[in-house]
């Protein structure tokens, strides 16, 4: 009687590679390369069934530095290519990064279908708000006033927030990280991976060379607690490092504010409670921005629906009990003719 296979656990670094990892000493890219190695070895997921999809820039590099399959594709397209792995093989789990240039500029067009399709990836988007590899460019990100090489007098251009992006394209999972925040990163992106359908996850990521320190308002630890909110389901929306701070919706301006516990009455009544399937209140929590407000994490929106991989595979079957293939009847359909 054969013995059941043991699987081996894996750690964090069963998942990293023999190449030397080159990014700028100092950028945010390190600190999201190992929270994903570590989501990946808390979730149980196994190289041999992992695929990790990349198009252009200093974030597309991951491929090389996850020891699972890889692909590092062209400019703006990684979608495409990450949805044909999916649909071939939908046993696979499939990872795609990004960067707010690669995914919102050239490719906003696909990120915007993958996300409409509902396809069954776990898309990772870096955002910089920066174009790195390509020497400093304003991204589509980036603040108005930014001087950059392109924009030396500054940026007139209106920033787009991915994480609105994403809902407004029809995204059934929407979340966001910080880099350096690597006791709740693995956590979303563990989550991230559990959905099935089409996972968006916003990571704020630091350009120490081109855009440095440009979260610094949320991303400073000594005031982090005050500034940053990490969602969680069903649970109040309140932070600060006193525990004091909280969102509460304001009908007469309909919309949200940050209040504190204690004063002019306001009690833990008063404070919103989180519910990912809310879809409405999902868009004001991704529009709200530092440092008026904390800077939103966690799951934002989840509310999973049937994936385009999956309904893909079930047509397929459907037809295949429904009709015979006849290979032979096919050639000679249609027009035909013989040559002598």
């Amino acid at each position: 009687m054969n013995k059941p296979v043991e699987i081996t656990k894996l750690s964090p670094k069963d998942f990293e590679t023999d190449q030397e990892v080159r990014w700028c000493p100092g950028c945010g890219d390190y600190a999201i390369l190992k929270g994903v190695q570590m989501a990946l070895a808390n979730t149980g997921a196994r190289p041999e069934n992992t695929v990790f999809v990349s198009g252009i820039g200093c974030s597309s590099r991951f491929p090389y530095y996850i020891s699972t399959y890889g692909f590092h594709t062209i400019h703006g397209r990684a979608p495409g290519f990450a949805t044909g792995i999916k649909l071939t093989n939908p046993d696979l789990d499939v990872w795609l990064v990004t960067g707010d240039g690669d995914g919102l500029s050239i490719g906003g067009n696909h990120m915007l279908h993958v996300l409409r399709r509902n396809v069954d990836l776990q898309i990772m988007l870096f955002n910089n708000e920066i174009y790195g590899l390509t020497k400093g460019q304003y991204s589509p990100t980036s603040r108005p006033g930014l001087k950059t090489p392109s924009s030396p007098y500054g940026s007139v251009d209106a920033p787009l927030s991915p994480c609105v992006f994403a809902l407004g394209a029809g995204a059934r999972f929407v979340a966001r990280g910080i880099d350096t925040s690597l006791k709740e990163l693995p956590i979303t992106l563990a989550r991230a991976k559990e959905h099935k359908g089409a996972s968006f996850v916003e990571i704020y990521q630091n350009c120490i060379v081109y855009n440095d320190n440009v979260f610094g308002e949320f991303t400073e630890k000594k005031t982090a607690q005050d500034t940053q909110i990490h969602l969680k389901d069903g649970e109040r929306m309140i932070f600060g490092k006193d525990i004091k701070k909280g969102l509460r919706f304001n009908q007469d301006k309909f919309a949200l504010e940050v209040v504190i516990l204690g004063e002019n009455g306001i009690t833990e009544d008063d404070i919103l409670i989180h519910d990912e399937k809310n879809r409405h209140m999902a868009f004001m929590l991704c529009e709200i921005e530092a440092p008026e407000y904390p800077a939103v994490c966690g799951v934002i929106y989840c509310n999973p629906s049937e994936s385009y991989d999956h309904s893909v595979t079930a047509q397929i079957e459907k037809v295949k009990e429904t009709k015979k293939a006849d290979f032979n009847a096919l050639l000679r359909s249609g027009r035909t003719w013989i040559v002598d």
